[in-house]
């Protein structure tokens, strides 16, 4: 295999190689392209990133976005709003030695590489090695979209459904329509973005600082990225309204056949109505009813309210690998050096 390494700045150019080798790595994965990875290093990259690729007969294998975490060290970019690290390969290759690969291909004295945040069902774990080890990430879940809605349904425990009547009566009585709209052009997406921010913003995310808003780095991604995916068919908001107020949304983008859920806010005035679960059992209905969604991926950890939809899920994980032996040691022990208290000095007389 021959291997380049190039400063992030030239992403753009690099663009068509990283989406032929996402086609044939990352099918499950929606976010692995090009059109969501350039508006998410316009505003989340430091600068200091380094493309590394791997090239089989002239043909891009491999692909991966690293910057460095401290001397010697390196990490795949990994900043919240991306659900797995920056790193596609061809699904044919060894993912062992990709990664050792990739520890090779960093730049200076690559002394550990840590491979974050990736799926079994897109990179299968690896077995341990002695410079190569996994750790458990998260454990994830994910809707299969087949047979019927009804059969789906009744398959559901007993609360989940008994609770989405409840919430659907009492509105009835309540005189308030219920009404999901689907929104899939480009020209939506900036008011969806509003109405997200402003549902946010009256939340608890308000305090964190992390609500999306128009002007911030978060707003300007989610435009950007979500108007290239509904100009290619591959997006959906799902925005729930109570009568005319906006009580629920959630941010999608989709694969040919798989769905990933990237973001949900609802209106927290509204949460004795369960506006999220409301939303979702109306998107649902709509997505089986479709039949072109086989899969619908959360990829967040699993809560208690995912349990009520479906009982699929899986561990994502880690990978870190080592140039020698010697320095997962290392790093062990400088760990335990600056969890140590400072030593203790006599007093002066």
């Amino acid at each position: 295999m021959k291997w380049s390494r190039l400063p992030i700045r030239e992403f753009d150019a690099f663009a068509a190689d990283w989406d032929r080798v996402s086609a044939t790595s990352a099918a499950a994965a929606p976010f692995m392209r090009s059109i969501f990875m350039r508006p998410l290093l316009r505003q989340f990259s430091l600068g200091n990133e380094t493309i590394i690729a791997g090239y089989k007969g002239g043909r891009p294998v491999v692909a991966a976005i690293v910057q460095r975490t401290r001397l010697g060290m390196w990490q795949t970019f990994q900043p919240s709003q991306l659900p797995l690290g920056a790193i596609v390969f061809d699904r044919d290759l060894d993912s062992a030695l990709v990664f050792t690969d990739l520890l090779k291909q960093s730049p200076g004295v690559a002394l550990a590489l840590g491979v974050t945040q990736l799926d079994p069902i897109i990179a299968p774990r690896p077995a341990e090695q002695a410079c190569l080890q996994t750790l458990d990430y998260i454990d994830t879940a994910w809707v299969d979209v087949a047979g019927s809605f009804d059969d789906y349904w009744n398959a559901r425990g007993k609360n989940l459904r008994h609770n989405i009547r409840k919430q659907r009566s009492k509105l009835d009585e309540q005189g308030i329509a219920l009404r999901l709209e689907v929104l899939k052009r480009p020209q939506h997406v900036a008011q969806a973005l509003v109405d997200y921010g402003n549902l946010e913003s009256a939340g608890w995310k308000a305090g964190g600082g992390t609500a999306i808003h128009p002007d911030n780095a978060q707003g300007r991604f989610y435009r950007e990225m979500l108007e290239a995916y509904c100009a290619e068919g591959r997006a959906r908001i799902y925005r729930l309204w109570f009568g005319e107020s906006v009580a629920a949304i959630d941010l999608c983008i989709a694969s040919d056949d798989t769905l990933v859920v990237l973001k949900t806010t609802y209106d927290e005035k509204q949460q004795g109505y369960s506006p999220a679960f409301l939303m979702r059992h109306a998107a649902f209905i709509d997505l089986f009813a479709e039949g072109v969604i086989r899969r619908i991926e959360f990829y967040g950890r699993i809560m208690d309210w995912h349990k009520r939809w479906t009982d699929n899920g899986r561990t994502l994980y880690h990978v870190n690998c080592y140039r020698s032996t010697w320095v997962p040691q290392l790093i062990s022990s400088l760990a335990r050096m600056r969890k140590a208290p400072p030593p203790t000095t006599a007093e002066q007389p």
